[in-house]
């Protein structure tokens, strides 16, 4: 047991995030940042920050935040965060406690983290204090299938989820992200699902959407 544990834990540590640095720059997936993060102005907190794949796609930010739990993730980061003409403050903490003052963020940005987080709801509650009325979380994620729609997808989704979380650190596929949103208070004023079509089919289903804080 001790030994399949420190195995699981190298992998976590040395490969998985070189293997999630790679994968996370699939061409839909940089077409999705470059249109979600291009609009955004001033100062940001990242969460989820990861490798710094979105530091290039930040064209009007003047600093961001980057909260990002894992110091060996972060420090691939390393080249990117240099190359930036802003500056970027590391925040080494989880999403689930967000170390800011209440309504002090204009701009929060996920891209694909909220798969990933133990606790979607205590995350957008976090997020959701820490914003100013007006303020935006600016999101990207893979989501659930409808149910409805797309039934055997979603029971595919449900079926390998257990799997996905042990491979891919915590991710989820099934996870109903608008619905998340709309639970946890926020406006939705823009969402757009689509396909990423290199991704294989049981996680291909995105959601790009923009929530506002309006109380």
């Amino acid at each position: 047991m001790l030994r399949t544990k420190m195995i699981y834990k190298f992998y976590q540590q040395r490969v998985f995030p070189h293997i999630l640095n790679q994968v996370m720059q699939l061409p839909s997936m940089m077409d999705s940042r470059r249109r979600l993060l291009l609009p955004i102005q001033g100062e940001v907190l990242e969460i989820g920050f990861g490798t710094g794949i979105n530091l290039p796609f930040y064209q009007a930010v003047d600093s961001l935040y980057a909260l990002e739990p894992s110091l060996d993730v972060y420090k691939l980061a390393e080249q990117r965060i240099q190359d930036a003409p802003f500056h970027v403050e590391h925040v080494h903490a989880k999403a689930e406690n967000l170390p800011f003052e209440d309504q002090s963020i204009q701009h929060v940005v996920s891209t694909w983290t909220l798969c990933s987080v133990s606790h979607v709801q205590q995350v957008l509650h976090e997020i959701k204090r820490v914003l100013r009325i007006g303020g935006t979380l600016h999101l990207v994620e893979h989501v659930a299938y409808d149910a409805q729609q797309q039934k055997s997808l979603k029971r595919l989704q449900d079926l390998l989820t257990p799997v996905q979380k042990v491979i891919a650190d915590g991710c989820h596929l099934n996870r109903n992200i608008e619905q998340a949103l709309l639970d946890a208070g926020f406006e939705i004023s823009e969402l757009d699902y689509f396909e990423a079509e290199e991704v294989p089919k049981v996680g291909r289903r995105m959601m790009l959407a923009r929530a506002t804080k309006t109380n």
